[in-house]
């Protein structure tokens, strides 16, 4: 198995607002993406930023490969957006893993295509159907029915709209820790209060629980037997152990708590 496991968390792109609703550059940040939500409430009757107009500020990932097993966050607390999805793209051209998300179909990679154009970001292998290596005109990451990337959240609901679910409903469903204290809405919040570090453990636990339901996902398809299932979780009770990071061991003992 090769795969990489990834999530990204955003905030609302004030230098894109600016640019878009004409807002004076005296203007602070914070009142722009005030502004930025207004005008999407007056748009759509939500908040919820439109895709181009999300700034990434962190992507974390959990890489299985051979006897490998590994969660991080791309980049460091000073790397730019720019930076860290480049990082994203440069795995994907170096080693082609199967991608695996929940709802990475319709919110991360979209997010991810706009903002790598915004910043031209080159990925070839990423974007190959075929031209350049013939196999990935029958798998690629771009067909929604080719298996290079692996939207959970999709599969499980069949790809109905009306029959998703969240994945901290999901995880805790199956006995896996969920949300932890925080959530993808209040990243913003944290980010103006400086808590970058918070975002990225966060992010880091949010590609734990989706591995751990790719695991159970791949046990019902037949992909895995039950010994099997067991021992990978196993992989990943044992590096939990091995590691000083607080939220790596919060996530070990809320998994472990009956």
């Amino acid at each position: 198995m090769n795969c990489l496991i990834f999530d990204i968390e955003t905030i609302p792109d004030v230098d894109s607002g600016r640019r878009v609703y004409e807002i004076n550059d005296a203007i602070a940040d914070s009142d722009v993406a005030e502004i930025m939500f207004t005008k999407r409430r007056e748009q759509s009757g939500e908040e919820f930023l439109a895709l181009p107009f999300h700034r990434v500020v962190a992507i974390s990932a959990v890489l299985r490969s051979g006897d490998q097993f590994n969660v991080w966050s791309l980049g460091t607390l000073d790397s730019d957006e720019k930076e860290i999805i480049k990082r994203f793209y440069d795995g994907i051209e170096r080693f082609s893993p199967t991608l695996v998300s929940w709802n990475g179909s319709g919110f991360d990679l979209p997010v991810l295509h706009y903002r790598s154009m915004i910043h031209g970001i080159s990925a070839s292998r990423y974007w190959d159907t075929g031209e350049h290596d013939r196999e990935f005109k029958w798998n690629n990451y771009l067909n929604r029915y080719h298996s290079r990337h692996t939207d959970l959240m999709d599969i499980l609901a069949a790809y109905q709209q009306r029959a998703v679910t969240k994945l901290d409903i999901m995880a805790t469903l199956l006995g896996f820790p969920g949300k932890m204290g925080m959530s993808g809405a209040s990243v913003w919040d944290y980010y103006k209060s400086g808590k970058l570090k918070e975002i990225r453990d966060y992010c880091e636990t949010d590609v734990l629980n989706t591995y751990l339901v790719y695991l159970r996902w791949r046990l019902i398809a037949g992909k895995l037997t039950e010994s099997q299932f067991n021992d990978e979780c196993d992989v990943v009770r044992s590096f939990l152990a091995d590691q000083t990071q607080k939220h790596f061991k919060e996530f070990l003992k809320t998994w472990q708590t009956p």
